[in-house]
């Protein structure tokens, strides 16, 4: 069997949970499902499988401290961090080239930092059969979630036929891949039941990884290239990398990669999923009251309905006659908005962005 790694991509910024999330304290590094930092569920949710030294995180220069605080039994050089974000095919393209530098015939996955997965076992072993499947066939091999409902906010899968089976499991060859359908197109993907949401996970070899690469970013890839016949010390590669960096294309792995390549595999997920992209999604995990609300942390809610309401230790929230909010209190800053209107905290957080008066709540 390869030897097998896993790299975590852990560099967002979660402007969707402010005021809670904040750039150096991003959605990742903190419990807004459970008790611990997404990110560090995402760890424990991998079980003893994966020893340390195989487990690679690529965050951005400003959380990278964080993440070994929270991430200690990580070397710290399996923490890189980005000195600019590049989105995920730069980030697929430098992990390549670190696993290859580690072990040229190793698979790898990568996985996003802040998913909720409750069914740990499940999870495991789709881990285990989509690694597999990425062995046995020299393919790019992504994990399909079957769409529990038609979201807008997801890109999709389209499943093809069926080409093999890997420990019982179906294997797919991919039709294509869909952007964030508007709601009648999405309703259309769930009726005709062969769309899976597009969960971001990936699974395939350094050599099938970096021929992709190479075939269909071709700039980008040499540039990757360069930057791994300079890197000779361990200690070389922050260096390297904030001279590389500046000059990488910013484009996705999905449409730099996956839409292109040629052999290109899915699994169904046998395990639960969400991707708590905003404030809404968090109510799905949490019990609400008589009357809807969601409330973490210490709240008094009178005549009021389908609220989500979130306080740090010391504060107190008093809601009268007011339904459908979302209320969320922090130390320096409070957020309320309608639910209907969650998705435009990301717009304000990027207009205060380029004011001085709130650049210390950024």
């Amino acid at each position: 069997m390869n030897s097998r790694y896993v790299v975590i991509m852990a560099g967002g910024r979660g402007e969707r949970f402010w005021p809670l999330s904040r750039l150096e304290c991003p959605k990742h590094l903190l419990p807004v499902v459970g008790d611990n930092a997404m990110l560090v569920q995402t760890l424990e949710r991998l079980g003893g499988e994966y020893s340390p030294d195989r487990i690679i995180i690529i965050t951005n220069t400003e959380q990278k401290a964080a993440i070994q605080r929270i991430c200690p039994q990580l070397p710290g050089h399996n923490i890189i961090g980005e000195p600019m974000g590049r989105d995920t095919a730069a980030a697929v393209a430098l992990a390549a080239v670190i696993v290859r530098r580690r072990d040229p015939g190793a698979v790898f996955t990568v996985l996003p930092a802040d998913h909720v997965i409750h069914d740990t076992a499940a999870f495991q072993q789709m881990l285990n059969v989509a690694f597999m499947a990425a062995e046995e066939e020299s393919a790019l091999v992504t994990i399909g979630i079957k769409p529990a409902y038609a979201a807008t906010g997801y890109g999709y899968i389209k499943r093809g036929e069926a080409c093999g089976e890997c420990e019982g499991m179906t294997v797919y060859a991919v039709e294509g891949f869909r952007e964030k359908p508007d709601a009648t197109t999405a309703e259309q993907y769930l009726k005709d039941g062969g769309y899976f949401w597009n969960a971001g996970m990936f699974f395939w070899s350094v050599a099938s990884i970096c021929e992709a690469l190479d075939k269909l970013t071709p700039e980008l890839w040499q540039n990757m290239e360069q930057l791994s016949a300079e890197w000779h010390a361990e200690d070389e590669l922050e260096s390297l990398l904030a001279r590389y960096y500046p000059g990488l294309e910013k484009i996705s792995v999905d449409y730099a990669v996956m839409e292109k390549a040629g052999k290109v595999r899915t699994l169904e997920s046998s395990f639960d999923w969400d991707d708590v992209g905003e404030w809404p999604a968090v109510a799905r995990h949490y019990p609400e009251d008589k009357q809807g609300n969601v409330v973490r942390g210490q709240a008094w809610l009178q005549d009021a309905s389908g609220n989500i309401v979130r306080t740090e230790a010391g504060h107190t929230i008093v809601l009268i006659g007011v339904d459908n909010l979302i209320v969320v209190q922090t130390e320096d800053a409070t957020l309320i908005c309608p639910r209907s209107r969650a998705q435009e905290i990301k717009q304000a957080v990027k207009g205060m962005g380029g004011d001085a008066r709130f650049k210390h709540l950024m």
